[in-house]
This record gives structure tokens, C-alpha cells and sequence, in this order.
């Protein structure tokens, strides 16, 4: 049974979810939601009927003194709407809807129906289900979160992994699963907890699940006193650690393990990541950033290589991709060396043999060549068996004269 004060009429709702218990390592997943809620002063407008879904002996309610009036608290799931004002910065509002509640103790499928209920209701447009779990993590390492997906298009669309887990699970797998078969895009965000230290609260890992949240849904969340409680926290986890050689000696080898698993993450993907949320937060109203640089580049100028009239000389090597053509022809200014030392041009060393591999006889052959360019091509025969000269590409002039080299060398 539903408690129901007032429905809100949403803009573009997107409804996160987070729930006590066990999938709240640290609380992170709760408090962000709870941050969440205080920071953009949401409005309860439902509650779930405590009767239905939880056992008082193992979620016991509160007594509390209000002026001296004593008040019960009942362990429940609450729906709050928020307003985001300027959520693209160009002055279009977008609304949340935060659940927030306790894992329930009986009839999880009625309670995801009721969940559903709301979402289909009040037009959500995308669930987020916020969790944290405890791990082999160093706490001294950025908190890594996890984004799953069991809907294969969405996985591609948003930049998730598609879920593969086997095993267990808490209320938050069991909505994410009502909410795929509902038709309710829907998305996981894991932070992953050290285990070693547990203890609620974790504000470091609260504050990664709300950048990942930031990501996402591309929405500017303020943080406000989050992360000097990050830097707190850690600072006194390094404190606690210092005092115990057991523990240190652990932490480090967490260190070492996590450092090189992720090295070829920490230059690619992650600093992209990073680097585009700044630029969000400078600018709100700007799109995605660099996206494109996640995959490799097509390289059609390999493919096609500019003639020399099109270079703009600025000295880098040109001759690349046509080895066989370009053998024993270095360049006027020396610049032909660039093909012996360029790591994706050491074919092109070796073919013009020992005597260019170093550019000593760079001048001589650039004199030469000066010179067999004023002759007429009737001595051309010279050359190879088509009638060209070697080093001349089909319109009989050398490459790289003039050039680039964008067309050989170089993405």
C-alpha cells in the first residue's frame, strides 16, 4: 500500500535508487543518495507501507524526543522528487526521482512493483540503482565503480559493461531485473569499498559513485563538503595503517597489484574521463568531449598518399608506406634520416641499405637527385621495369620533395 502526497508532473525524470544493508558497503550508495536529496532539498511525495515489506525484528524502528513528545520512526523506502533548474546549462530544468529506503526483509517482488508503479507513472525515462560492495582495493588508490547494464543496447549507448554476474544478490539486482523485463532502461553504479576498512561512513567512495552518477546522466552534481571529507577520511585511514606494520605491508601490496592491472587504464579511457567532466564543470552547457579518442583513428592517408605538390614541407618524413618506391631517395635537407630513426619507419632504413641508414650520404644523394630531376625522363629505363625511376610515384615525381609526410609516417 502506498502513502501518496501530491504527484509531482516531472520534466525528463530519471529515477536513482539506493537502499541500506546489503548491498550499502560503507553506506556509500545510501549517503549519495542522501546527499542527493539535502543538497537539491527534495520533497517526500510517497512512502511504502512498513507493514508490508519488513521484519521489526531485524530493522527495528526508531523513539525519538521532539520537544518532549516522543515520535517512532518505522524502517521504510521513501520517493522524493528534486528540480534541477539549469540541468544542460542552457536553462532547461530536469527532475530526479530519489529512492531512497532500507533492502526489504520480505516480498521483493511486490516491492519492485510498487517501485515500477511510480517509474511508469511519473514517465521516468531511466533508472540508476546506486551500490557499493567490499573489495580488494587499496584505500589510497582512486575508488573504482563499476557501471553494469543487463540490456545489451543500453551497455553500447552509455558506455557500460554488460552484466555476467552469477551468484547472490540484494534488492538492488532483483529491481535491476524487474526493470530490464518492465522496458525501463535501467543502469548499476558499484563502488568497490576496501574491505580492511568498512566501517560506515565512507565519503571517498560516496563521492566516486556521484561523479560516476555526473557521467552518466550528465548532470552537474554540486558536492559540496564531500571531497574535504574524502581527503579526511583518507588521511586518517593512512594514520590507522601507519600504526600497524601488518596492515601497511597489506595496503602496499594492494598498492602494487592495483598499479599494474590499471597502468594502461590510467593513460587512456580514465584520463579522457577525467579530463571531460573538468570541462564540464567549466562549462555546463558543452557536450561530450573527447570521445573520439577512446578507439584508433581510420587512417585513409595510408591508404591514399597525397602527391608531393600537396605537402607543406615541413620536413617530417613522407615515405612510409611506399618503401619499395621511395628506396635510396633521401631528402634534399638530410630530413630522409627521419625514416631510419621514426620507430614506424624501420622498414624504410633498411631498404635504402647501410650507406643512407644513418644520413651520411644524405647530401650527396640529395645532389644527385637535384641533378637527375633537370634531365629528361628518356634515361628513366634506368629504374625498374615499368619505365620510373626508383623513389618516383606515378606521376614521376619523387615523394616527400616538398612534403609533411601526413600520408606515410603518422596517424
Amino acid at each position: 500500500m502506498i502513502e501518496l502526497e501530491g504527484l509531482p508532473e516531472l520534466v525528463d525524470p530519471v529515477m536513482i535508487c539506493a537502499f541500506e544493508g546489503w548491498n550499502d558497503a560503507g553506506d556509500a550508495a545510501s549517503s549519495a543518495v542522501g546527499h542527493l536529496d539535502r543538497e537539491w532539498k527534495g520533497e517526500v511525495f510517497a512512502s511504502l507501507d512498513a507493514e508490508d515489506y519488513y521484519d521489526f525484528q531485524v530493522n527495528r524502528p526508531t523513539v525519538t524526543l521532539h520537544g518532549g513528545v516522543r515520535k517512532v520512526t518505522w524502517p521504510t523506502t521513501q520517493l522524493s522528487a528534486v528540480r534541477i533548474a539549469d540541468a544542460d546549462g542552457k536553462g532547461n530544468p530536469r527532475d530526479l526521482v530519489l529512492v531512497r529506503g532500507i533492502e526489504p526483509s520480505m516480498r521483493w517482488r511486490s516491492f519492485c512493483n510498487e517501485i515500477l508503479g511510480f517509474a511508469h507513472e511519473l514517465g521516468v525515462e531511466l533508472v540508476v540503482l546506486l551500490g557499493a560492495l567490499l573489495g580488494d582495493t587499496p584505500h589510497t588508490r582512486p575508488v573504482p565503480v563499476t557501471g553494469v547494464t543487463s540490456d545489451p543496447e543500453l551497455a553500447v549507448s552509455m558506455d557500460l559493461e554488460e552484466t555476467r554476474y552469477e551468484g547472490p544478490t540484494g534488492i538492488v539486482g532483483i529491481l535491476q531485473e524487474a526493470c530490464t523485463h518492465a522496458g525501463v532502461p535501467t543502469a548499476s553504479l558499484w563502488a568497490a569499498v576496501p574491505h580492511y576498512v568498512s566501517q560506515p561512513p565512507n565519503p571517498k567512495a560516496t563521492l566516486a559513485l556521484l561523479n560516476r552518477l555526473d557521467d552518466l546522466i550528465g548532470v552537474r552534481i554540486p558536492l559540496g563538503e564531500l571531497p574535504e571529507d574524502a581527503r579526511a577520511w583518507q588521511v586518517g585511514v593512512d594514520q590507522l595503517a601507519a600504526e600497524d606494520t601488518e596492515v601497511a605491508e597489506y595496503v602496499q601490496t594492494l598498492e602494487e597489484a592495483r598499479d599494474t592491472a590499471e597502468l594502461p587504464e590510467a593513460s587512456g579511457e580514465a584520463i579522457a574521463r577525467e579530463f571531460e567532466r573538468y570541462l564540464r564543470r567549466r562549462d555546463p552547457g558543452a557536450g561530450p568531449y573527447l570521445r573520439d579518442l577512446s578507439g584508433p583513428q581510420p587512417l585513409t592517408e595510408r591508404e591514399e598518399p597525397r602527391a608531393p605538390e600537396e605537402h607543406d614541407g615541413d620536413g617530417e618524413d613522407g615515405g612510409g608506406t611506399d618503401t619499395a618506391e621511395g628506396a635510396g631517395e633521401p631528402e634534399e635537407d638530410g630530413a630522409g634520416k627521419d625514416s631510419g630513426t621514426d620507430g614506424d619507419d624501420g622498414d624504410t632504413a633498411a631498404a635504402e641499405g647501410p650507406e643512407h641508414s644513418d644520413g651520411s650520404e644524405g647530401s650527396d644523394g640529395a645532389d644527385r637527385s637535384a641533378g637527375e630531376d633537370a634531365s629528361e625522363e628518356s634515361d628513366a629505363d634506368a629504374g625498374d621495369d615499368d619505365g620510373k625511376r626508383p623513389g618516383r610515384d606515378d606521376d614521376g615525381k619523387r615523394p616527400g620533395g616538398d612534403g609533411d609526410g601526413e600520408a606515410g609516417g603518422k596517424d
